[in-house]
């Protein structure tokens, strides 16, 4: 794949991230062959896939000369921890727009974030980034030179580092016929639909949705595809994606967005008993839930070899002990 000139990352995590075969769990679930691909060991202050895109985004923000970060997400946010790690590494200043008001106990990401030593500036009901125009102006007003990084780093650049996770998945030499993963923001979605397509692999590329609502003023479902294009235009590519290949199983949603239910509980005790991995609450619980749902249900089945693409987030177990209620 050639990218542009202009499109360059500088390195931030561990790869390729090794895969692994979850044949406890498989024998335990009586389905399907399942594998597992560790993107919670890239290393960036614990880890997940956001360090992928941040190699990307962050590069930019360098070479336009920033030095200043914006992101924003809920208070657990995963990608705002990276973000923050990421920051660190790089000796830019970083702000966070987190969702909600500080709570009492300060655990999980948040302390990580604040272990850190980022700026946190609480949002209430805005935790999408509504938020970031105006602190963005306020920084730019204190004489620094802001950049802002999209939530979900889910942008052309985090979708690119998608496309390249593809080359590296391949390089792996791994035949697989799901790729099953948690979609929340988009641009891992969009990456791995484009590398499917640019290296020619004949797996299905299922996410499985995490959150309500639209992005951008669009339905989800429209926002993944609409990014894909974007990317592939970014790269000068001639593949034009429709809603035809895209898989987004909307089932699992539950009550919403990070509200724990029996499928994350199960999902995430089943994996840590039988393989000693950890999932987290909001995102690979719910994906690995829709997974272990779709195994049973034969939708998925014993003939079949899957990759689960575990993004990370484990540090949001200690947010949710409540919730898990062990």
């Amino acid at each position: 794949m050639m990218h542009d000139k202009q499109i360059s990352k500088i390195s931030l995590g561990f790869f390729p991230t090794p895969i692994i075969e979850l044949s406890n769990l498989s024998r335990v679930l009586g389905g399907a062959q399942i594998f597992m691909k560790r993107d919670d060991l890239t290393g960036l202050a614990l880890g997940g896939n956001k360090t992928r895109k941040l190699e990307y985004i962050l590069s930019d923000a360098i070479a336009q000369g920033c030095d200043t970060i914006i992101t924003a997400g809920a208070a657990q946010s995963n990608h705002c921890r990276q973000t923050v790690a990421a920051a660190a590494k790089l000796g830019l200043e970083c702000h966070l727009i987190l969702g909600g008001s500080e709570p009492d106990a300060v655990t999980g990401n948040l302390l990580l974030d604040k272990v850190m030593g980022c700026h946190i500036h609480w949002a209430g009901e805005h935790r999408k980034g509504e938020d970031i125009p105006e602190l963005y102006e306020q920084l730019q007003l204190a004489g620094k030179k802001p950049y802002i990084v999209p939530y979900g780093g889910s942008n052309e650049l985090g979708a690119i580092s998608f496309v390249e996770a593809t080359r590296e998945l391949v390089s792996q030499d791994r035949s697989f016929t799901h790729i099953v993963f948690a979609s929340s923001s988009g641009g891992t979605h969009a990456g791995l639909m484009l590398g499917k397509e640019i290296f020619k692999q004949s797996y299905q590329v299922i996410g499985i949705n995490i959150d309500k609502g639209e992005i951008d003023n669009m339905p989800f479902c429209q926002h993944i595809v609409s990014l894909a294009n974007r990317t592939a235009r970014l790269l000068r590519l001639s593949h034009e994606l429709t809603a035809a290949d895209l898989i987004l199983e909307d089932e699992y949603i539950g009550e919403g967005y990070g509200i724990v239910s029996e499928l994350e509980r199960e999902a995430i005790t089943l994996t840590a008993q039988t393989e000693g991995i950890l999932l987290d609450p909001v995102y690979t619980g719910r994906a690995m839930g829709g997974l272990i749902d779709m195994i049973r249900s034969q939708h998925i089945t014993k003939e079949d070899k899957v990759l689960f693409w575990h993004t990370g987030g484990a540090p949001a177990l200690f947010a949710y002990s409540q919730d898990l209620a062990l």
